[in-house]
This record gives C-alpha cells, structure tokens and sequence, in this order.
C-alpha cells in the first residue's frame, strides 16, 4: 500500500468542509407533525419555536383528501388520502395563527402557537 504525501492545505480543507457540514446539519429547521384523522387536525394545538423556520409534517390519515389552508400563514396545501406533505413556515413572531380544513371546516381547524 502507497501512503500519498498529504499537505497541510488539503487537511485543512477537508477539515473546514466537515466542519460546514456538522454546522450545517445542527442547524436543520425544527420538525412538527400534524396527523388529519376522523376530518380533525391533531393536535388542534400545535406549539412551534418563535422566530425559527419549522418544517410541518402533515400526515393524512383519511380515506379523503383534506386541504391544509392558512392565510395567516400564507399556506395553502391539498393532501391527499393516506399521504404525507411537508410545508415549511416562518420564521413566526411571536402568535396565535390559525389554520382549517377547507374540505371540512366545521370539524378540522387548530391553531399554531409560536412562542
């Protein structure tokens, strides 16, 4: 086996780019789940961090599609039967910001509390 000579440089380098990538992956956005089941969202409160950008997963249990609607939020999303979307949102100010099912108003509705 040849052992290649290595330069200070190169370690450096590839030190500097792990280290971008450590740095990278502790600051991935904060995760929340929100589960659409019997025509409700759950939780119908859902707390979230102030000021940081959430990745919100919205998983559909249904046999019907559901549409994730806010427009404090700026969102509108349709998911479908059984499937699961991703819908990023903020950074949030500090807040009580509300969100309904269009497709079944009167039993799907929470709130996102940023805090």
């Amino acid at each position: 086996m040849k052992i290649l000579p290595t330069s200070s440089k190169s370690i450096r380098l590839a030190c500097g780019v792990a280290a971008l990538f450590v740095y990278t992956c502790a600051m991935a956005e904060p995760e929340a789940l929100l589960v659409i089941k019997n025509h409700r969202f759950e939780p119908a409160e859902l707390k979230v961090p102030a000021g940081q950008r959430v990745r919100l997963t919205v998983h559909n249990q249904d046999t019907t599609p559901e549409e994730f609607e806010s427009h404090k939020l700026n969102r509108e999303k349709v998911v479908p039967p059984g499937a699961k979307v991703a819908i990023f949102i903020g950074p949030l100010k500090p807040g009580t910001y509300e969100f309904w099912g269009e497709y079944n108003e009167a039993t799907a509705k929470g709130v996102v509390v940023a805090e």
